[in-house]
């Protein structure tokens, strides 16, 4: 056998050697790290903050863990279960809220962030029994199949129409600079674009959206 040969086998050998060593340690329970290591892990602690949240015209104070999102706050800690989990990676829209008038996705944002916020949920855009005129139009057009979605789409079709209120344009916009922007069925398909039905209700999502917003104008 060459010298080379010899140098190839001891590698291997002491990769075995190694292995064994290491399977010992495992077994038997013996430390891998030394002690001086172990004492210098750094122990996280869970951090909380004691918020209040204005939700729906009504203020909550809650103890809240400072990782919390404001979805896992409204569902799980306020019983606010219209707002619903779909993707949870702001991909989907069907946790969409509105926070001082503006849609934002829930579970994209901290909960600790919005103190002092008006956040509005589907459950606080009713007026008692009287149902926001986007209720009453997803109800005449038969915007939702399963319905899932459709709190996400009611809250955002809500900022959308404020937005085109107040002149802001969208990719679909032709005239930028016009004061009222008609709302075209290309124009609600471009500005719903972030919320996604599954059952693929669009097309009477925006005539519910469209007769929604003539509702408005009258």
């Amino acid at each position: 056998m060459s010298e080379q040969d010899d140098n190839a086998l001891l590698t291997r050998r002491a990769l075995l050697e190694g292995s064994a060593a290491s399977a010992l340690l495992l077994t038997t329970g013996m430390p891998l790290r030394s002690e001086a290591a172990a004492a210098d892990e750094v122990s996280f602690a869970v951090h909380t903050n004691v918020v209040t949240l204005r939700i729906n015209a009504h203020d909550s104070t809650l103890n809240l863990d400072s990782r919390t999102t404001l979805l896992d706050v409204l569902r799980h800690q306020l019983g606010l279960t219209g707002v619903k989990k779909g993707c949870d990676h702001g991909q989907c829209g069907a946790c969409t809220v509105l926070v001082n008038g503006r849609r934002i996705n829930a579970c994209l944002t901290l909960a600790v962030m919005h103190e002092n916020d008006e956040i509005t949920t589907i459950e606080g855009l009713a007026s008692g029994e009287r149902l926001h005129p986007l209720q009453s139009a997803f109800i005449a057009h038969d915007g939702f199949q399963c319905g899932y979605c459709t709190p996400g789409q009611i809250c955002s079709a809500a900022g959308m129409l404020e937005e085109a209120r107040r002149g802001w344009p969208s990719h679909a916009t032709h005239n930028l600079c016009a004061a009222n922007i008609p709302l075209t069925d290309e124009e609600i398909r471009e500005r719903m674009s972030g919320n996604l039905c599954r059952c693929a209700a669009y097309p009477n999502i925006v005539k519910a959206i469209a007769a929604a917003a003539h509702e408005a104008r009258q």
